[in-house]
């Protein structure tokens, strides 16, 4: 495929990409333990290693100061969110946390009402630190709750445990943490449709702003790969996952939550405008080991070892921070903006579309999005937000979004079928 038979503008496709960037990602590898299901790079350090007690972190640290001071500026505005996730990133000092952000902001600037969120698992950290991590700027706490039975926390090989959830949202309402969300997992190994309902019933009642709903992923190279295999006992079937998602749905939206993409809920005003900048396809900053940078059509994620990182630092520093990868081809560009745009409940604006698409080629996705419309899956809206009953054209304005909840139950067929 290139960008003429796709019917692509380059011009246009370039030019989008060439924006301001105001996000940044902050990846600590850092995890007491390594969870089952988990395929992210991580760097396990035992239940006492943590902050400046922990050699490896301090090392770790250093390489990622000179990595974000060596890096190039691209930005005209301040950074308007930071996210630092994992890994477990609570396991960082509240002084590691304020150098890392200090370097950021001497760098890039973050701007005086910027979203800082930090991910932080229940059982590591106190009042003291919580107090601290907010008084360095992080407003936003991410929490990896799971689940809320002692059981399937076990069997995910979680180190926390179900009181420890308990008592770290406590401190959370306690200390007054502006936001703070909760993960949650379907489709694990021996849940039940009633431990899923409890599992959102209690998330409900604890009251987060924010609620993540993740289906579990079977990854290679995990140990739930050599134990499981998707859809067969003791993992649901097929059918119960995707009433776990129904019931997410159902049960939030009830309970005054939002549902604003795929896998994600939030109380009115509280999305999480961080994670919004992958969904619209926008550049941003990634920093430390595995993060993946997105930055002026360059996309490339860095290696996922700490010697290898380590040896990658030492190299884009003596490189002057010039990383050689490929520019994204023009199609790609327009493929992820259509996957992660339709992962929005609001979905695509079709101006979007018409900027990076010639007519003819607008049509032929529709035609293939046509007959997901006949069963309800596509909808096209109009500017209004009135959904339209059919179409045998794509329109030039309104918005092309999937329907909340068969549509994203179906999305993978979806996108299989429009990227064909």
């Amino acid at each position: 495929m290139n960008w003429q038979t796709l019917g692509v503008d380059p011009v246009k496709v370039e030019r989008a990409t060439k924006v301001d960037i105001t996000s940044a990602y902050v990846h600590i590898p850092f995890c007491r333990r390594r969870c089952f299901y988990c395929d992210f790079p991580v760097s396990v350090v035992g239940d006492r290693a943590s902050g400046d007690q922990s050699g490896t972190i301090v090392h770790y640290v250093e390489f990622l100061l000179r990595e974000i001071a060596s890096t190039p500026t691209r930005n005209c505005q301040p950074l308007t969110t930071i996210f630092f996730g994992g890994g477990t990133p609570s396991l960082l000092s509240v002084g590691q946390l304020e150098k890392i952000l200090a370097a950021i902001d001497r760098r890039f600037g973050i701007s005086d009402d910027a979203e800082i969120s930090l991910e932080m698992d229940p059982g590591t950290f106190d009042r003291e630190k919580l107090t601290g991590v907010l008084a360095a700027g992080v407003n936003r706490v991410s929490m990896g709750v799971q689940a809320f039975q002692d059981e399937l926390l076990k069997v995910c090989g979680r180190s926390h445990a179900v009181t420890d959830i308990f008592a770290a949202v406590d401190l959370v309402c306690q200390v007054g943490v502006p936001d703070f969300s909760i993960d949650l997992i379907s489709g694990l190994p021996h849940q039940t449709l009633a431990h899923w309902q409890e599992s959102l019933a209690t998330a409900i009642r604890l009251q987060p702003t924010h609620i993540s709903c993740y289906d579990l992923i079977v990854e290679p190279h995990t140990p739930f790969n050599r134990y499981y295999t998707s859809g067969v006992p003791p993992l649901p079937d097929d059918e119960t996952a995707a009433n776990m998602y129904r019931c997410a749905q159902e049960m939030l939206t009830n309970g005054g939550y939002q549902h604003y993409e795929i896998s994600n809920y939030a109380l009115p005003g509280h999305q999480c405008h961080h994670n919004r900048t992958y969904w619209e396809n926008r550049p941003y900053y990634g920093f430390g080991m595995g993060a993946a940078s997105y930055i002026a059509g360059q996309r490339f994620t860095r290696p996922r070892k700490l010697r290898e990182y380590y040896d990658w630092v030492e190299q884009f520093i003596a490189n002057n921070g010039v990383i050689d990868f490929p520019i994204t081809p023009p199609e790609e560009v327009v493929l992820e903006t259509l996957m992660l745009g339709l992962r929005l409940t609001a979905g695509i604006k079709l101006a979007s579309l018409e900027h990076l698409l010639n007519t003819e080629t607008s049509q032929r996705f529709w035609q293939r999005l046509q007959p997901y419309q006949q069963r309800g899956w596509v909808q096209l809206l109009d500017d209004s937000g009135e959904i339209i009953a059919a179409a045998d054209r794509l329109p030039i304005t309104g918005r092309l979004r999937l329907s909340d909840p068969e549509g994203f139950l179906f999305s993978n067929s979806i996108l299989a079928s429009l990227f064909e």
